[in-house]
């Protein structure tokens, strides 16, 4: 008897696994008094970060939802406890995760800490097909990582994302051709990767409510709604997806390094932007000059005090892992386009359309080119200070004008933005 999830030969094999309420079930191991507790890992009301990163399933039927402030989740749950986030054990926990995956593939795909697509075509004649792998993925994330996770089986990525999500905790769902109607189309059209809530807004103001009717319509309403969009998500909501799962080792996978801050205090003078600034792009360059990367477009990005966004950017004459230009160009970015109106809550930069670090920029005589090499050595110089004798044994002198601002930890929150579906 054929089993369930062996698919005819040229047929795709891709997994998702998603490890359920990620930073929570980390905490219940690590705190095993706290299991059968209402718990949410939120961000810190000192820092004004004060909202549910994530809560787990006991706490969720009080209507504890990630993104709501900790007073809020409290009055729903008053037996709420909350606990600060730690990002370095949640980093190690995935990367024990991403080891396991190795075991069965060299493609894997991140998408956050919590979620890899894994490509296991290749992989079924010695591990089994691939109903089979997931139920070894899940069992050896359960007993060695002491958490749980959901997988979803299918032919592309996109499908295996929908069974990932369609049952959880502790779930595997194989979603082929011969169930795909009866399992994905009743599902809500906002269960669709990108169907974000502007999108899903346009969907529903013409009837479209769940993934079933998105594929059932016509293509031309979809083109004329969303334009060349539509037809992508005429193709997802279908079941169609080539997009490849990226190699372990594939490096141009990276194509932008951002960090951003939401500061202890309001930040209410260009002095204030300019710290913050130099802060944010020695953390953003260092990450490049680990990737042998370098930027060719600087973009900031500004929150006010009323949630009110700003988002800039431009093109360099040359690339650069220079922080001291970074930070320069964020700054007369900023001082062309914001006008305080406002005091500032939060502020961020980022380095787009990175290059290989080798090779791509031609010497010149130009002052601004040996400026640019000088600053780009410097830094590199206080890199190696860094990793000898700790991150605080080099730092710049305006960074100590204010202590609340200049000795934020950012060095570690990057946002690694890798190649989306659509253009690289």
């Amino acid at each position: 008897m054929k089993e369930k999830g062996v698919t005819p030969m040229g047929t795709r094999h891709i997994l998702h696994c998603d490890m359920n309420c990620f930073y929570a079930s980390v905490e219940m191991q690590r705190h095993p008094e706290l299991r059968d507790t209402p718990l949410a890992v939120c961000g810190s009301q000192e820092e004004r970060h004060g909202i549910v990163l994530t809560a787990n399933y006991i706490a969720k039927p009080y209507g504890v939802k990630t993104g709501m402030a900790i007073w809020q989740a409290k009055q729903r749950c008053p037996q709420l406890v909350t606990l600060p986030p730690d990002m370095d054990e949640y980093i190690r926990i995935s990367r024990y995760a991403r080891e396991i995956y190795e075991d069965y593939t060299d493609q894997v795909e991140p998408f956050g800490l919590d979620e890899n697509w894994l490509d296991v075509t290749g992989s079924v004649g010695l591990y089994g097909s691939p109903m089979t792998i997931a139920r070894e993925i899940s069992s050896r994330i359960k007993s060695e990582l002491g958490i749980t996770a959901s997988i979803g089986v299918a032919n592309n990525k996109i499908t295996a994302k929908l069974g990932s999500d369609y049952k959880k905790p502790d779930a595997i769902t194989r979603i082929e051709q011969d169930n795909y109607k009866e399992i994905v189309y009743p599902l809500p059209v906002e269960d669709l990767l990108y169907v974000g809530p502007a999108t899903s807004k346009k969907l529903r103001a013409i009837g479209i409510d769940t993934i079933g009717r998105l594929a059932e319509c016509p293509e031309e309403l979809l083109q004329r709604r969303l334009g060349k969009m539509g037809l992508v998500l005429s193709m997802f909501a279908k079941g169609r997806d080539v997009s490849p799962v990226q190699k372990t080792d594939h490096i141009p996978n990276v194509k932008s390094v951002g960090n951003s801050a939401t500061t202890p205090r309001d930040l209410v003078s260009e002095g204030d932007v300019h710290l913050m600034l130099l802060l944010l792009a020695e953390s953003v360059c260092s990450r490049m000059r680990e990737l042998a990367s370098r930027c060719t477009v600087v973009e900031i990005y500004v929150r006010d005090t009323e949630l009110r966004s700003m988002l800039r950017q431009r093109k360099l004459p040359a690339p650069s892992c220079s922080s001291q230009e970074l930070a320069e160009v964020g700054l007369e970015l900023f001082r062309r386009n914001y006008h305080w109106e406002r005091p500032i809550r939060s502020i961020g930069l980022r380095g787009a359309g990175l290059v290989e670090a080798v090779g791509t920029v031609q010497m010149s005589l130009y002052a601004e080119d040996q400026r640019r090499d000088k600053w780009e050595r410097i830094d590199r110089a206080v890199d190696h200070l860094r990793q000898r004798y700790g991150y605080m044994s080099v730092r710049r002198a305006l960074l100590d004008t204010d202590p609340r601002l200049g000795h934020i930890n950012v060095r570690d929150d990057h946002t690694v933005h890798p190649v989306g579906y659509f253009g690289g």
